[in-house]
C-alpha cells in the first residue's frame, strides 16, 4: 500500500533532526514487520531471555548494553 503523500507534513518529522543513531534506527525498527515477527516468534520459543537476546542480535544487529557491575567497595 503506497502512503497518501498529499496529507504529508514535513513539521511531523522534525523530532528526526535531534535523535541518536540508535534512537533513529529504533524508530526504523520498531516500524519494521519482519522484526516484530521474528521478536514475536523468538519470544514465544521460551522464557530464557539470552537465546533470544542472542538470535535478535544476530538477525537484526543489535547490542544489548549489559549494566555495569556494582561496586564493590
Amino acid at each position: 500500500m503506497t502512503p497518501d503523500a498529499s496529507i504529508w507534513n514535513s513539521s511531523e518529522y522534525d523530532h528526526l533532526d535531534v535523535l541518536t543513531a540508535s534512537d533513529l534506527a529504533w524508530e526504523w525498527l520498531r516500524r519494521n514487520d519482519d522484526y516484530d515477527a521474528d521478536f514475536e516468534a523468538l519470544s514465544s520459543e521460551s522464557g530464557v531471555p539470552e537465546p533470544l537476546t542472542e538470535r535478535i542480535r544476530q538477525r537484526w544487529g543489535l547490542r544489548f548494553p549489559c549494566r555495569s557491575p556494582e561496586s564493590t567497595t
